[in-house]
């Protein structure tokens, strides 16, 4: 009887009904698809910035599937080799502001007080301002480039975990197994971390997820205004930038790149409602961890 109830009952439900979810389903192809283009990026070669000056700003044909740019420059190679950047903008500045984000939310929602003031006050003047705007401010303070842009996308992100950690957190810190924990004399940073961290766990999955579509939006829109990823470097941001002044030779070389961007957004956004439904559905009750 034992065995027949453990063999209908899945290891791992959340990762079960992620697979069962066509929103999770639609979205892993795209992901798998940015991998493989930032594995591959080192083989491509020269296939990025070899030009064919015999067909400048030509449309899709069977020579260049996705047209050529303003150069002769194969478009399909250069949106490939631009997923490599769209992956490391939603990899190293979505989790540089996650661990950033949780310390600083941990921290101010567990002390409370003139730290908590501190931290708020600081995250809520950040987050009044329009994203974009403040990563311009910090783009244009410390100068145009890559690295530069994934700093000021990490640090306009991180007050927005602050605040969701923060939020949990005041929630969980009345709980009766962290008080009893205070009692019986565990450290703070030890409370902080094995009694109030593995519940935030499901929480910072999503909005880490929903954070990577604003990240690639943002890194985008600062190389569409040359303050990102810098020539001959491709990135989709700045291919549609370049397209915009050659729309009427050819319509391509803007709408590939858009698309792709447009793909991976809505991948992300799936992927993040899809695993916010199997963990609601799967999402025990709040117990002193073990």
């Amino acid at each position: 009887m034992t065995t027949a109830t453990s063999d209908t009952v899945p290891r791992y439900p959340v990762l079960t009904r992620l697979r069962r979810d066509r929103r999770a389903l639609m979205a892993l192809p795209v992901l798998l698809l940015l991998v493989l283009a930032t594995a591959t990026k080192p083989f491509l070669g020269d296939w990025v910035s070899d030009t064919d000056t015999d067909d400048l700003l030509a449309g899709p044909s069977t020579r260049h599937f996705l047209g050529t740019d303003e150069l002769g420059r194969d478009v399909l190679a250069r949106v490939w080799s631009g997923a490599a950047v769209t992956l490391q903008v939603a990899s190293v500045t979505v989790i540089a502001a996650l661990i950033l984000g949780t310390v600083l939310g941990l921290v101010a929602g567990y002390r409370g007080g003139w730290v908590d003031a501190l931290v708020m006050r600081t995250a809520d003047g950040l987050i009044a301002f329009p994203l974009l705007v403040l990563a311009l401010t910090v783009v244009a303070a410390i100068g145009p480039g890559l690295v530069n842009a994934l700093i000021a996308i990490a640090i306009v992100t991180t007050p927005r975990f602050a605040r969701v950690v923060r939020g949990e957190v005041l929630s969980l810190r009345t709980r009766e197994w962290v008080a009893a924990a205070r009692i019986v004399g565990v450290p703070e940073r030890q409370i902080m971390r094995r009694h109030l961290l593995p519940h935030l766990a499901g929480t910072l999955l999503v909005f880490a997820a929903l954070q990577v579509s604003t990240a690639i939006m943002a890194e985008a829109a600062l190389s569409f205004l040359g303050l990102s990823v810098q020539p001959p470097q491709p990135s989709w941001g700045a291919m549609v930038a370049s397209g915009t002044d050659h729309l009427n030779s050819t319509w391509a070389l803007s709408v590939f790149p858009g698309l792709a961007i447009l793909i991976t957004v809505a991948a992300f956004n799936l992927l993040a409602d899809a695993t916010r439904d199997a963990l609601d559905a799967h999402r025990p009750e709040l117990s002193a961890p073990r």
